[in-house]
């Protein structure tokens, strides 16, 4: 079934655009809203709320093509909905951490779940994308075609960018049909044992779309065909979990039991084989290794100097008693890469301000 392409609502995107030229005009900067499902990402910014949640719906959705293009304010859920009524979904399997999670609030914060390493990140999945940039001008990137690569880069910029070059109007997203099984199994294992064997999923043939560690114990999930789920639990043995979704959903949501500690949460990203780091703590492997969740009363700045000596980066995720930079500090070149985007897209600066680094 085909959903009916919508008619495009001008006057509420004309309505944002006049807010975003009057802002411009009167130099006052923007705090771009959605649901606020997100709102303890990143630094905080000050500036008037330009909501976005009522600039909402599904443009266009062709199960048979694979993509469908909503406007930002759409709720996550509705859309994960319509795509699971034709037996699709979306490749990177995104934190919701709400109930009125918004597209654009997803795609601007750059979320992805456990599905990540296997299928591809939110930014492989967006093909295009219609923004206002800080001219007060609505702008399109990319398109609705997989193949088409006008604009790819651009459209990619927005992903992750927290509002900062433009305010997100229209996401293009691939998407891919559901897994006809799935099956989760559990090992147990130490973390060095864990690490190891989860790396070396990453090098067979197994339909392996999510893998983590905690408390001694590893749990992959497999899916795919009947046959190739079957064939991997011969393969790979390990003893099934019983209510599997549940167990992703508490992980991808932060959920699980380990997130209820009052502990600063860091987002660890290193090599999938990285060996287990010294920082004493309580840690959560997720993406087969690569993004490690860490609760730890250390210092930041002994957290950062491991994890950079592991090769790797950290982000203060939830910061409950610390205050400073919620991303890891960019060395000069990368910064000033950053500043010059920063001055294309949204030369008056008014765009959710400092909301990533301090002067962006």
């Amino acid at each position: 079934m085909v959903a009916p392409k919508i008619n495009l609502d001008k006057d509420m995107s004309a309505a944002l655009q006049q807010k975003v030229q009057d802002a411009i005009t009167q130099n006052t900067p923007l705090n771009i809203c959605g649901s606020g499902s997100k709102h303890f990402l990143g630094r905080s910014t000050q500036g008037e709320c330009l909501s976005l949640v009522e600039h909402r719906g599904i443009i266009e959705y062709d199960p048979r093509e694979l993509v469908l293009t909503a406007r930002a304010g759409t709720p996550l859920a509705g859309i994960e909905a319509e795509l699971a009524n034709a037996g699709q979904m979306l490749t990177f399997e995104p934190p919701h951490f709400g109930a009125a999670a918004t597209l654009g609030g997803t795609i601007a914060c750059g979320l992805s779940g456990p599905r990540r390493p296997y299928a591809g990140a939110a930014r492989d999945a967006v093909l295009g994308c219609k923004i206002i940039n800080g001219q007060g001008e609505i702008l399109s990137f990319g398109g609705q075609v997989m193949k088409n690569v006008a604009g790819y880069d651009v459209s990619r910029l927005m992903v992750g960018a927290y509002g900062t070059l433009g305010v997100l109007l229209e996401i293009s997203l691939k998407v891919l049909p559901r897994p006809a099984a799935s099956l989760t199994l559990m090992h147990e294992h130490s973390t060095d044992e864990s690490i190891r064997y989860m790396s070396h999923l990453l090098t067979q043939p197994m339909p392996v779309d999510a893998a983590c560690h905690q408390d001694g114990h590893t749990f992959i999930r497999i899916a795919g065909s009947e046959q190739a789920v079957k064939h991997a639990q011969k393969q790979m043995g390990g003893e099934p979990v019983n209510d599997a979704s549940a167990f992703w959903q508490s992980v991808r949501e932060q959920q699980h039991t380990f997130f209820s500690s009052l502990k600063p949460l860091y987002r660890v990203m290193v090599k999938p084989a990285t060996p287990a780091l010294n920082i004493s703590g309580n840690w959560l492997l997720d993406w087969g290794g690569a993004q490690r969740w860490l609760l730890s009363d250390e210092p930041l700045s002994v957290i950062r100097e491991r994890v950079n000596a592991a090769g790797g980066h950290v982000n203060l995720y939830r910061n409950h008693a610390q205050s400073g930079e919620f991303f890891s500090p960019l060395p000069g070149p990368l910064f000033d890469i950053h500043q010059r985007l920063k001055l294309s897209f949204d030369p008056h600066r008014i765009f959710n301000p400092d909301r990533t680094y301090s002067g962006l």
